[in-house]
Order: structure tokens, then sequence, then C-alpha cells
């Protein structure tokens, strides 16, 4: 057993920020004078409701959400949303998917249940080792929406750019890179991101959805999976999970004070360019993706020998640097270097890197 933090490279639920957690803890008996634990607490109560104003506030804040979008916080992860934005706004019976890794193919087969579901690009010829090009999107006009994952938590890619696809909205999966770099949120009509990669605990999902969007959800859609009841209630028609929202406070504070999503992108360009600039001059670890598409967050790399994989993963481990192991569909190895990762952690995991090279030559 580790007798101190280790550096955790989970692809999630992934490491917090260490001031996040002494915060926590220093509020985990007592929060704020209420002399109980948020656990605890009435999500009704107001010294709940306010922890919850706050936390939507700053969200609105960070993400620059526009006037005219909803926020909320929900549960069933991002899973939930392969199923919901479907069951909500495939209005024409269709929707554009771009498969470019596992959660997006997913997604893919839920929405098949509610409509018919064309394939507007995909990765899978080359493993999903690439993005498709803007020019590569075979987009249908009377689509209800366009889907994709925006970052490939699995694959190691990521999107760097946003679908131009006129009229029709896009619902993007943002949950490995939501809150690491600036964008334009009204460019999307959904935007959902499970917590637990860059924002806090497992247990609560972001949405945020154009309010033109709410309100047509299929008569049989399950009132827990219905935006607009959801938008009606403030996320609150059951017991919303609480302790993660109050985690997720403290998390959208530290990065407010790291200098918000200009920070964010800041520090993850320079945690990815640590790790890159090293495989790329590296002779025994490889990266399998095409340079331009590769993920800040999600850093896939092998070095050609099952046996060799394995025992940097042990050793590794052995190090303070756990979870270093790719998913078991690819294998390999996966750094997943999300908000809290410090910089100290990539520094150290490529001098282990380099190290292991040196010995196993």
């Amino acid at each position: 057993m580790a007798s101190e933090r280790v550096y955790n490279f989970s692809a999630g639920p992934s490491m917090l920020p260490l001031e996040v957690l002494e915060k926590a803890g220093s509020e985990i008996t007592n929060f704020n004078g209420s002399g109980m634990s948020v656990m605890e607490m009435s999500h009704r109560s107001k010294v709940f409701i306010d922890i919850y104003d706050e936390v939507k506030s700053n969200m609105k804040d960070l993400l620059k959400v526009p006037d005219n979008y909803s926020i909320l916080f929900l549960q069933g992860g991002g899973s939930l949303q392969f199923a919901m934005a479907p069951m909500n706004i495939m209005t024409t019976g269709k929707a554009d998917y771009a498969i470019t890794g596992n959660f997006s193919n997913i997604a893919y087969k839920e929405g098949k249940k509610y409509g018919t579901c064309n394939v507007a690009a995909s990765s899978a010829d080359k493993n999903h080792t690439y993005i498709p090009s803007q020019s590569e999107l075979k987009l249908d006009s009377e689509a209800s929406y366009f889907y994709y994952c925006d970052n490939n938590t699995i694959y190691g890619t990521e999107w760097k750019y946003i679908p131009e696809t006129g009229s029709v909205p896009l619902v993007c999966d943002m949950s490995s890179n939501i809150l690491t770099r600036p964008f334009d949120v009204s460019k999307f009509g959904i935007i959902f991101a499970g917590a637990q990669k860059n924002m806090g605990p497992a247990g609560v999902t972001l949405v945020v959805i154009r309010n033109d969007l709410i309100g047509h959800e299929r008569p049989y859609t399950p009132i827990m999976m219905s935006y607009k009841e959801m938008v009606e209630k403030d996320s609150m028609y059951n017991t919303p999970p609480c302790y993660s929202i109050y985690i997720l406070g403290l998390v959208l504070k530290w990065v407010k004070k790291n200098g918000g999503l200009q920070g964010m992108q800041k520090m993850k360009v320079e945690r990815s360019k640590i790790l890159y600039d090293y495989l790329e001059e590296s002779k025994l670890f490889k990266s399998p993706v095409r340079p331009e598409d590769r993920s800040d967050m999600n850093v896939p790399f092998v070095t050609g020998s099952d046996e060799l994989d394995k025992k940097f993963i042990k050793e590794a481990e052995a190090a303070g640097l756990v979870n270093i192991a790719g998913h078991r569909s690819v294998g390999g190895m996966r750094a997943s270097i999300y908000n809290a990762m410090p910089i100290e952690g990539v520094k150290k995991l490529v001098e282990f890197m380099k190290d292991f090279e040196l010995k196993n030559k």
C-alpha cells in the first residue's frame, strides 16, 4: 500500500486537485458552520440551495453559457445521455453520428433504437487513430442533430475543430475534455459531460441545452429522462447527487483560481507537449495516433511487445505512477493527464520512461 499520494493516470474516475480534497476533508463533518456534512443535509435546505446556486453560477461564468441555454446537473453518467438525447430531440426520426471511438459507437447503437441514424463519419477503418475532417462528413440536412464525442479516452484522439452542420444542432459528449479550453457554447445544441474526469467524482453529469430543443420528447419518455421536466424542476425532480455537486463546486473555484479555461488550456498544452515530445524522440515507445489528432487528455502508447508493456506497467506502479495500463480493448499503456494532473506528474512519468528505455534496449 502507498504511504503517500501517487500520480494517478486513470482515465476516470481520475485524480482531483489536492487543494479540493483538503478543503472537502476540512468540511466533511461540518460544512460552513451548519453542523452537518453536505452528505447529510436536505437538498431542499437553504444551505444546500446556496451551494447549488453558486455551482450553477460558476459553471455559467466559466463556460460563458448564453442566456438561451439551461444548465442541468443530472445522474446516470454520460451513458444515460446516449438515450436521453434521441428520446428528447430526434424530432425528424433521423440523426447523424460520427463514430470515432468506443463511446460514440455505443451512442450510435443506442440512437438507432429511436430512429434512423446515419454514420456521417467513422474512423474505424484505422482503428480510431484519427479524426475525420470536415470535408469527410456525410451530412443529412434532415437530421435532427449531429452527434460526436469530442475526446476519445480509449483511443486518444480529440476533435480540433467544431463541425459545421448548418442548421442541424450539435450534440457533443465532452466528458473527457470539458473545462480544459475555451469554446463557443452557442455553436452547440446540447453539451454533456460526466464529472469523473475533469470536474469531480462520479455521480453527477453536466448537461447544457439550448432552450428551443426542450419540450419535444417522445410521449413514452420516462419523466426522469425529460429535459423539459428536469429544466422545470432545476435538476431536482428527485434528490440530486448532492455531494458530487458540492465537490464540483470546489473544482470550479479551483479552476477560476488557476486562470479559468485559459489557464487550464495553458497547462494542458504544457503537459501534453512534455509527453508527446518524448514519444517522438523515443526508440522504444510509440504513439499510435495521427499527430494532428492526438488528445491532450488521454495519451496511449506502446512498446510493440506485450511482455514489455506488462513489465512497464508493473514497474511504473511500483514507482508511484498508477493506472497506466491501456484500455483492455486496445492494450498497451495510456496516460490520462486531466486538469488535476500536476506538471510534475508528467515529468516524473517521462523520466521513468527514459530510464525504462535505457534498461530495456
